[in-house]
């Protein structure tokens, strides 16, 4: 399957396009926002978990990246309530499941094999944040090849201050606009390398997940 597999277009989802499909396992659903691949893809989606529901133990070769939304995810005996970020590195496993039912954003295999860490980071604690001039700024992982934050923009803050390899965010509180266009909680974007369009905070400001840098080089066509 091929979704949103061209990497030199922009790529948008808002929540009224969600389209929530059944996963392999019963009460897993999953909306696909980039896909390059079938069931063992490169891939971006939303994961809604229904209570009780879980995955059996699994291998992660290409690595996963998860943030937590609403409800909690787990991971064996760990639990991650909403605020939540993991990283789980190329060659990892695990049991994901939740007990009270979950949605979480997750990206599969779009790690550098070299990647080693595993990383857990809790956006509800404040001394996770940091203040640069109008937005806080929660970092999640620095790498070579991608930066991944959440920020919080003050009103009529611009998410993008200068040229990176190409972007990614996620609409997680209020809205963002662009020349005229509202972009609700829950829209998703992509951005190809060298496009920089004028992307600002709503009135109420906004918090967004942002990725940058991981898309340099990248133009598989669908």
């Amino acid at each position: 399957m091929f979704l949103n597999a061209d990497f030199s277009r922009r790529a948008i989802v808002a929540p009224h396009q969600y389209r929530w499909v059944a996963s392999p396992q019963e009460g897993v659903e999953r909306v696909m926002l980039d896909r390059l691949g079938e069931e063992k893809a490169r891939a971006t989606s939303i994961v809604r978990y229904a209570p009780g529901s879980s995955f059996p133990h699994h291998l992660h070769p290409g690595g996963e990246e998860v943030l937590v939304l609403s409800g909690t995810f787990s991971e064996e005996d760990e639990h991650y309530p909403a605020g939540w970020y993991l990283r789980n590195p190329p060659g990892s496993s695990h049991r994901p499941s939740s007990r009270e039912g979950a949605v979480i954003f997750v990206k599969l295999r779009q790690m550098r094999m070299g990647e080693c860490c595993r990383v857990r980071v809790d956006s509800r604690d404040p001394s996770s944040w940091q203040r640069q001039r109008d937005r806080e700024i929660c970092p999640l992982f620095s790498g070579a090849a991608e930066q991944v934050c959440l920020q919080r923009l003050a009103p009529g803050a611009l998410l993008f201050a200068g040229p990176v390899g190409g972007a990614e965010f996620l609409v997680l509180t209020g809205e963002m606009l662009e020349q005229g266009r509202f972009y609700e909680r829950g829209t998703w974007m992509r951005l190809p390398e060298g496009k920089y369009p004028v992307i600002a905070a709503g009135q109420q400001g906004a918090t967004v997940y942002l990725k940058t840098g991981h898309l340099a080089g990248m133009a598989v066509e669908a």
